[in-house]
């Protein structure tokens, strides 16, 4: 039985994506997709590219994922699925990359700044 392997990244999560036929059933750090993702827009950031693809259920998924929080984790797992789909069938390549699941979300956390609250805010600025 083969398996595919790939992974996906988004802000500061790592996720390691094993895919093989099966039954449609998600594991996520040992954990039912279902158990670990509460939100059903997590679940359904996962589900998207075997949507797309029209291969929901065909795929057992095993997932390593680390770093982050929920939201980050989910877009992490969603792009390393895309990836591995790809390396099982390069020919959905066109679906997925029009839908936008084999772009990297670049966007990172901005780092906080000396003298300043946050990153952006500033304290409140006195002129005499």
């Amino acid at each position: 039985m083969e398996v595919y392997n790939a992974t996906g990244r988004r802000k500061s999560s790592v996720a390691r994506v094993r895919i093989k036929p099966g039954s449609g059933r998600i594991t996520v750090n040992n954990r039912e997709v279902l158990d670990y993702f509460r939100r059903e827009t997590l679940k359904m950031v996962v589900n998207q590219p075997f949507e797309v693809t029209d291969t929901l259920g065909k795929f057992d998924v095993v997932a390593t994922i680390h770093g982050g929080g929920l939201s980050g984790q989910a877009g992490a797992l969603r792009l390393g699925i895309s990836r591995a789909l790809l390396v099982w069938n390069p020919e959905m390549r066109p679906e997925l990359k029009s839908a936008g699941f084999l772009t990297r979300d670049p966007r990172e956390v901005e780092r906080k700044k000396y003298g300043q609250p946050k990153a952006r805010k500033h304290f409140q600025f006195s002129k005499r």
